[in-house]
């Protein structure tokens, strides 16, 4: 069996990045319906993690829209939706506390191939559930009958979850990591696991018959319960934790939700440095268990998954164990996992697995 990649199973990132160019390219021109200063302009460049738009001089209001993807599958594989919809508020709400907002809604989108009143009401005690973590009201949202467009892996299956949520930001809280500077700590919140991208490696490195062969509800040892059951574990939400940092005084320079292309999201901060990452945790056993199972090179590993770190904070050094005791107050496990540097900027050293990454990629790094 040859070595499984991410555009092998059917996700080209770097095709991707390049869609998106192209499309951000075109609606930049809708930027000047909502002049600089005007309530509704744009305050942010776009491509970091949310929007944020200038309700007054004080004060923006942040806004994202974000999905499960393929987790879904795993999902319909268990026949269990009751999770679903926690990772749609995760990575929805997680990816607006890294510009400062706090979350206050969200509005959800279902579009099914036809529709269950079973699913519907399991994907509505995830969604309430993940409301009820990070403090959010949902007020309304949509759901399409689409047979002719969404098909499942049967007959009547298909469905399609995505969220988009609002929240409040003061103006001089608003941050896009402009203040980072070598020196500079970066400190990793664990993650609960796959969370919500890199699902479609996963699955083929799991359930190809050529790769791990595994079933959804095979049971492994080393994860204590079935594959399904850990690739459908919800995605971790850091409202809490984060809400309790704006709420003290210590200035921190950026948060960074560790998504699609893993830990190379330190690089979307709007400074000019680079990251040495050099106390990184032991990876969770379904990393390792995918790496094995599709033969997946670590550098590809790092490209596409979290490894165990999702949330990263980065603060100046005389505030890393203030930042530590706050979040270990509402039982966050922050840890140090490495450095900002000036050295290669917009780089992230791993030396630990021996990697380098820069643009969306990570490659041996040599010696």
């Amino acid at each position: 069996m040859s070595r499984l990649t991410y555009s092998g199973a059917g996700v080209d990132t770097s095709e991707a990045a390049r869609a998106t160019r192209a499309l951000a390219r075109v609606l930049q021109r809708t930027m000047a319906h909502r002049p600089a200063g005007t309530p509704g302009a744009s305050v942010l460049e776009h491509g970091y993690y949310a929007s944020a738009l200038r309700i007054t001089d004080d004060l923006a209001l942040g806004l994202c829209t974000d999905g499960v993807g393929s987790k879904l599958l795993i999902a319909e594989m268990l026949g269990r939706y009751d999770t679903v919809g926690i990772d749609c508020i995760a990575m929805n709400v997680n990816d607006l506390i890294c510009i400062g907002a706090e979350p206050l809604a969200l509005v959800d989108y279902v579009g099914v191939e036809k529709l269950s009143e079973s699913v519907m009401e399991q994907i509505a005690e995830g969604l309430a559930e993940g409301a009820r973590q990070s403090r959010i009201s949902i007020p309304g949202g949509e759901t399409a009958q689409l047979p002719d467009i969404i098909r499942g892996q049967n007959p009547g299956t298909g469905l399609d979850l995505v969220g988009t949520a609002v929240g409040l930001c003061p103006m001089d809280r608003l941050s896009t990591g402009r203040d980072v500077k070598p020196g500079d700590i970066v400190l990793g919140l664990a993650s609960s696991g796959v969370h919500s991208n890199g699902l479609t490696l996963a699955r083929h490195a799991l359930f190809d018959k050529d790769a791990g062969g595994f079933d959804a509800d095979s049971h492994v040892a080393e994860l204590g319960r079935t594959v399904g059951e850990e690739l459908l574990e919800p995605t971790r939400i850091y409202v809490r934790e984060a809400l309790a940092l704006f709420d003290t005084d210590i200035p921190f320079k950026a948060l960074c939700h560790i998504t699609g292309d893993g830990l190379l999201n330190l690089n979307r901060v709007e400074a000019d440095v680079g990251f040495v990452l050099d106390a990184l945790p032991e990876p969770p056993p379904i990393f390792d268990l995918i790496q094995k199972s599709g033969r997946v090179e670590t550098a590809e590993m790092y490209k596409v998954f979290n490894m165990g770190v999702g949330l990263c904070a980065i603060v100046a050094p005389d505030n890393v164990d203030k930042t530590i005791s706050v979040l270990q107050q509402t039982d966050g496990d922050a840890f140090v996992i490495g450095r900002v540097t000036a050295d290669q900027p917009g780089t992230v050293v791993l030396p630990g697995p021996g990697l380098i990454g820069q643009g969306a990629s990570f490659a041996v790094r040599s010696s």
